[in-house]
C-alpha cells in the first residue's frame, strides 16, 4: 500500500467485521484522507483481545537514515525485511490490521511522473 488511503466505515461496522472488544479511539469520524505520520486506527492485540486504537502511521527510521537530520519523517514502506533493522519489528507481537475502504498506488507516468492511482475495495460484514 502506498502513502494515501482512506477509512469511511464507522466504528461499528469495524468492530464487527474484525471482532473487536475494545475500542480506543473516542468518537471517530471518516477519514477520507490519511497520509503518512498521522493518527490512525488500527486493530492490535490488547490483553488478549483485539482493540481498535489509534496509532501513528510509520516505522522507526534506521540510524544512518538520520544522519545530520533534524527532522524525524519515519519510514512507511519497508521493502528490505531480510534487513537486521527491520526484522525486529516483524514478529506478531509488533504486528497490526489496518482497516480501509480505498487506497492509491503511486505509479509512474509515461513523462517519468508519478501519478496516484485510486483503487477502491471493500470488506465483507460477517
Amino acid at each position: 500500500m502506498c502513502n494515501l488511503y482512506s477509512l469511511i466505515r464507522s466504528q461499528t461496522e469495524i468492530g464487527k467485521a474484525f471482532g473487536v472488544e475494545y475500542d480506543d479511539t473516542g468518537n471517530l469520524p471518516p477519514l477520507p484522507g490519511i497520509f503518512p505520520n498521522t493518527a490512525a486506527p488500527v486493530i492490535r492485540m490488547r490483553e488478549g483481545a483485539r482493540a481498535l486504537s489509534m496509532m501513528r502511521w510509520g516505522m522507526p527510521s534506521p540510524a544512518f537514515a538520520l544522519k545530520g537530520k533534524k527532522v524525524y519523517p519515519g519510514v512507511t514502506n519497508v521493502r528490505n525485511t531480510a534487513s537486521p533493522h527491520w526484522r525486529r519489528w516483524l514478529s506478531p507481537e509488533h504486528r497490526c490490521l489496518v482497516p480501509f475502504t480505498s487506497f492509491s498506488e503511486n505509479e509512474k507516468a509515461a513523462a517519468g511522473s508519478r501519478i496516484f492511482r485510486p483503487s477502491a475495495t471493500s470488506w465483507r460484514l460477517r
